[in-house]
């Protein structure tokens, strides 16, 4: 169609608007988490159970609010984007083995699985040129 033809031309730009939204999404979703302290790191840190990761839940815990704050900073400056769209993979693949384990259907954790599907793409995309790292 011709009223999307031209579209084509502003890739970057659409590469901005979805990881300026994600990161301040995951910004958002992550400060609670962040600062929830060591009581809330270590209930999240037990998630890593599923991979068979019994030790040092806290820890776990923490890298996960870790990777949900401040890798939704990153997110949306597009800095260090690749290697911030393999942790948030990692974060929700570990997010989506808690929901099927806890007894919730495909349709509980789609939210996680979308998300899963886009932080994967976005390893092979980058961040495009309207970004810091400029991939």
């Amino acid at each position: 169609m011709a009223l999307f033809s031209q579209l084509g031309n502003y890739r970057n730009f659409g590469l901005l608007v979805m990881r300026a939204g994600l990161g301040v999404m995951m910004f958002i979703h992550g400060l609670p988490k962040l600062t929830g302290g060591p009581a809330k790191w270590e209930s999240l840190g037990t998630a890593m159970g599923h991979l068979h990761i019994h030790f040092f839940p806290v820890f776990w815990g923490f890298m996960s609010a870790v990777t949900e704050t401040i890798g939704g900073i990153f997110c949306v400056l597009g800095l260090w984007f690749r290697l911030v769209s393999l942790l948030m993979l990692i974060n929700f693949i570990v997010a989506i083995l808690t929901l099927f384990a806890g007894g919730n259907n495909i349709h509980d954790a789609s939210e996680a699985i979308e998300l899963a599907f886009v932080f994967f793409g976005f390893l092979f995309i980058g961040a495009g040129t309207l970004s810091i790292d400029k991939s």
